[in-house]
């Protein structure tokens, strides 16, 4: 079995610390590479974290961990509400998938209250800022060691 998490982020994460910090805080998607690996090292997995502004490359990702990875941390950003492509791919994934949002989004605006992701996802956390992403990690881990 792979001991590989990936952590996948969609379009304007890459801008985490800089864009709407009243928001999104100050932290960075540097930092929640060092959360998740933080907590998968002690566990003996890895974090494979990747961003992309673009759908399809978000899809591509998603393909490939049908055979590299072992569980799926998502934050699809804006696609949360819009990608069926983005549900589809995650639906043809075996392991676990975990939807992670760094705002409260059921406080926001009407329209981010979906979440096509959410159909699939085994577990969703919004508004842990980007710890979230750390609480998604030691979840998937406990799912894949049977605790």
């Amino acid at each position: 079995m792979s001991k590989t998490i990936y952590v996948l982020n969609g379009p304007n994460l890459n801008l985490l610390g800089k864009r709407e910090p009243e928001i999104y805080g100050s932290d960075t998607l540097e930092d929640v590479e060092r959360i998740c690996t933080d907590v998968a090292a002690p566990a003996g997995f890895e974090i494979a974290l990747f961003q992309s502004n673009h759908e399809g490359e978000i899809v591509d990702q998603i393909q490939q961990a049908r055979d590299t990875a072992c569980a799926i941390v998502i934050n699809p950003g804006a696609y949360t509400h819009t990608s069926v492509a983005i549900l589809d791919a995650l639906n043809t994934f075996e392991g676990p998938v975990f939807e992670c949002h760094i705002s409260n989004v059921h406080k926001r605006e009407a329209f981010r209250h979906h979440s096509y992701v959410s159909l699939r996802a085994d577990g969703v956390l919004a508004g842990f800022g980007i710890e979230g992403y750390a609480l998604a990690t030691r979840r998937v881990i406990s799912l894949l060691q049977g605790i």
